[in-house]
Parts: C-alpha cells; structure tokens; sequence
C-alpha cells in the first residue's frame, strides 16, 4: 500500500512494507536467542555446580560481545552496507548454534560459554543493522513507532525461547550434556534459511540525511566535524540503554530462581513456563501495544510512565510479598517493552551521517547486560529479592533521561 500516511512509505511513494517484514524475520531470532539464556542460566547451576553468581557468566559470556563487536560491526557496515551486516551476522549465528554440539563433548561448562560469545557477535551485528534499517524504512516521524512493531516479534521470540528451551531443557535428565544442543541445532537451521533468503532478495539501500540536513531541521549551527560525544542525548541514550540491559537481563536471568524461592513447590519446567507465558507474553504484548499507543503518546513521555511504574514494581518484588511481588515482576516485563526500542529511537534523532557510529555506541549499551547477572547472583545469592536492586536503580534512572535527557 503507497500511501503518504503509512509507515512503511519511502519519499519517493514506494512501500518499504516487504523489506521491513524481512528485517523484522531477524528481532525474532535474536529474541529466541536471548529466551534460551534464561533457561540455561538455571540449568548450569544444576549441570556445573554453580553458584547464582557464577551462572551470571551465561549472560556475561553473551552480552560482552555486544561491547567487543559493536564498533566492528559499525565500521563493517558504514564499509559494505546494512545487507552485508545482517549476512555475516547470521553466518555467525548459525556457527554459535552449532558449536554447541562438539560442546557438549566436554565436561565443562567454558566451551558453551564460548560458543555463546559468538551466537553475541553475530547477534551484535544483526541488532546493529536492523534496528537502524528498521527505524529508517519509512517517515522519520514514526521510527519510534516501527521500531518497537519490530520489537514485538522480538518479544515473540522472547516467549518461544523459554517456552522451547525449558521443554527440550528441563524435559531432559539434569546431568545430561546433551540436553542444550537440542534448540541451539534447531534455532541454527532455520537461521541458515533466512541467511540465504537475504542472499537472494533485494533490499533497498537506505541513505541517511546529511549532516546539513539535519542542521536545517534542528536549526543547529553545529559545523559537521563536531564530534558524536558533544551530541548529550545521544551519550545519556547510551548510560540509559547501559541500565536498561542490565535491569532485563538481571530480571530475566533470575525469574525463575525467584519464583522458586518464593514458592518451593514449583518445579524448574514450571518456572520456565511461567516465565514464558507469563513474563515473556507481557513483554510481547507491551511492545505490541506501545507501538499502536505512540500513535498518539509521545515516546519520551510514554517512557516516563512506563519507567516510573517498574520503579514501582522493582519496589514490590524486593519486598517479597507473596503473590503481590509475582504480579508485580509480571508487571515489570509488560512496562518493560517499549524501553529499548525507544530508548534506540530517541538517542539516535538528529544524529544524520553519525547515525550508523552512534548505533554502534548505543548498541555496546547491551553490555549491562554482561555485569548485572554477575552482581544480582552475588547480592542475592542467600536471598534473590534483594538482588533486585540493579533494576531498580536503572530504572530511576531512566526515568530522568526520558524526563530531562532525551532533549536535544
């Protein structure tokens, strides 16, 4: 549909409609990826004897590749373009994926974590090509908008990676190796399909607005040598993009340790089912729904709003009041939603020809998540309510960059 209204609408009248279902194919992997995180976080403390934290270095292992490979990934794709990108970052994948088989030939718990570390590289370069492509296949008043409909299909992702995981997972002897491969062949497969289907399909190539463009629009007198730190939302976007990964990353990875402690009954396969269902589809449908609510809220203020009521909530969780704390960590995945994408969206306004450096930056942001499940597992290791304290500082602070921050 070639309508000036739509969000999928390029300058020239053309729809940008198939190529963002494409690019979208990929927040669902990557949210797949990151489920099974989760789970496995649990399944090691069983599997290799670790402690809380220690089974932090699941997520270490995966996140701190964002930190070495997102300036990589944005030199290569300021050289070769978003297409190429997202190629190599599914090439590597696909060979994280299958890693995990001669893995589980080994008595260790390292060679997963190395293979990990490079399912996160190429997981760095699909997020550091498609949240940019997503945001710019289309007006630029609605990137916001597109970003988070993409993130919706993420947080699908979200929910089958627990859901998928805890069944092959927690379905299998504790003590069996061999247990993990099983998502991670499956996962690999279908990401060799997409790969070769970017291979063959043509996809626009998406200019940014020079910087003197920009100036028009913002009425900047910035001359185009000022350097991408002089731009402070962008640098505030990158600590708030820093806090938000590690208050998700400390929240997913420790779900169902809380879970179980408050309620001892509850088996591991249990847990991750309630984690899916019930953590993950409020995730889903919170993007799902912010995308629809930004139609008519302003990112910034909806942020607010959303970063306010998880201050709350984080509140409640450490609190551990029975059935009140678990409906608020529901609560918090729902409030969750909109954060990244917006956060993305609104430290990358104005960047013009800096756009795709300024990504590569926001995206090494994900790097909190490597050290708040390290810090959650130690500070909660007798007692995981109180570890929840990393998240509830993070989102204090994201309330004040989507208060004061986000201005350019």
């Amino acid at each position: 549909m070639k309508t000036k209204d739509s969000i999928f609408s390029a300058p020239n009248g053309k729809s940008y409609l198939i190529p963002f279902i494409l690019v979208t194919s990929l927040f669902l992997l990557w949210g797949f990826a990151h489920g099974l995180l989760d789970v496995l976080n649990k399944h090691f403390q069983g599997t290799f004897n670790m402690t809380k934290a220690e089974s932090g270095l699941v997520q270490f292992s995966t996140y701190i590749a964002y930190f070495v490979m997102a300036l990589p990934a944005g030199l290569f794709m300021k050289k070769f373009g978003y297409k190429w990108g997202i190629i190599l970052g599914l090439f590597l994948f696909a060979l994280g994926a299958f890693a995990f088989i001669p893995a589980a030939f080994v008595d260790s718990a390292v060679p997963f974590l190395i293979a990990l570390f490079v399912i996160a590289c190429g997981l760095c370069f699909l997020e550091t090509a498609a949240n940019p492509y997503s945001a710019v296949l289309g007006p630029q008043e609605s990137s916001a908008q597109r970003l988070n409909l993409s993130q919706s299909f993420n947080g699908l992702g979200w929910v089958l990676g627990p859901l998928v995981g805890g069944a092959l997972i927690f379905g299998a002897d504790e003590k069996d190796k061999f247990a993990p491969t099983l998502p991670y062949i499956l996962v690999g497969s279908i990401v060799v399909v997409v790969a070769i289907l970017f291979l063959i399909v043509k996809l626009p190539n998406i200019q940014e607005k020079s910087e003197e463009e920009v100036k028009k629009e913002t009425e900047t007198t910035s001359v185009e040598s000022r350097s991408i730190w002089s731009h402070r939302h962008f640098v505030l976007a990158v600590i708030a993009q820093f806090l938000y990964c590690a208050a998700q990353t400390g929240i997913f990875a420790f779900f169902i340790n809380y879970v179980m402690e408050l309620d001892s009954n509850l088996t591991k396969q249990t847990a991750s089912q309630m984690l899916s269902l019930g953590g993950m589809a409020s995730l889903m449908i919170g993007r799902l729904s912010g995308s629809f609510i930004m139609k008519w809220a302003a990112p910034n203020k909806l942020l607010a709003l959303y970063a306010l009521v998880n201050t709350v909530c984080m509140t409640l969780v450490m609190m551990s009041l029975g059935q009140l704390s678990l409906i608020a960590l529901y609560c918090s995945f729902f409030f969750m939603s909109i954060m990244f994408p917006t956060i993305f969206a609104l430290g990358l306004r104005g960047m013009g020809t800096l756009t795709k450096k300024a990504s590569s930056f926001i995206v090494m942001g994900v790097a909190g998540g490597a050290f708040s499940p390290i810090l959650m597992g130690y500070i909660g290791e007798a007692n995981m309510a109180i570890g929840f304290v990393v998240p509830l500082i993070s989102f204090i602070y994201i309330l004040f960059y989507a208060l004061k921050g986000y201005k350019l």
